[in-house]
């Protein structure tokens, strides 16, 4: 079974949708900041102080690999920027990739404030545009499919996710 991986900008949904697809489909649920926070003993927040984007970057980078060169079933919730990384990209051909496509405006409703977001700033809502502008692109390049998430909750997400996979045996 090829790796299911959803990508998108912060707040899209990944690590929500990503449980539910997982647990209805019997996959092993992958949240890569999860994973970062848990072998760190560190927030996202902490680490990108402390480090930097570059060093964060490669810290998701790394479990990514990692992940989709393990043989297991998965669901994985990846990193918004995951894409910026042409090895990461490259290794998503691999993958049944799905890219929750949600608009800057909806994302800046979607995100609380003091999440651990250090991307966002003080104007989430131009913050999430400028991060599509940059990465759109990269998603529509990795994205074996594009669904349009600003009129879709969680579940209703997931049910589309699931039906994707059930259409494209040959995929999964």
């Amino acid at each position: 079974m090829k790796p299911l991986v959803l990508v998108g900008l912060m707040g899209s949904g990944k690590s929500t949708v990503g449980a539910l697809v997982a647990q209805r489909s019997g996959r092993k649920f992958v949240d890569v900041d999860a994973v970062i926070t848990a072998r760190m003993s560190k927030t996202v927040r902490e680490l990108w102080e402390e480090g930097g984007e570059a060093a964060y970057r490669y810290l998701e980078s790394d479990v990514v690999l990692e992940v989709l060169h393990d043989n297991t079933p998965t669901v994985l919730a990846a990193p918004g920027g995951v894409v910026l990384d042409p090895v990461v990209r490259a290794a998503l051909a691999d993958c049944v990739v799905v890219w929750l496509r949600t608009s800057p405006s909806t994302l800046a409703r979607r995100v609380r404030p003091g999440d651990h977001r250090p991307l966002l700033g003080d104007e989430p809502a131009e913050a999430f545009a400028t991060m599509a502008a940059m990465r759109s692109e990269l998603y529509r390049q990795v994205a074996t499919a594009i669904l349009d998430t600003d009129e879709l909750g969680p579940e209703a997400i997931a049910d589309v996710v699931l039906g994707l996979l059930a259409s494209n045996p040959a995929d999964t």
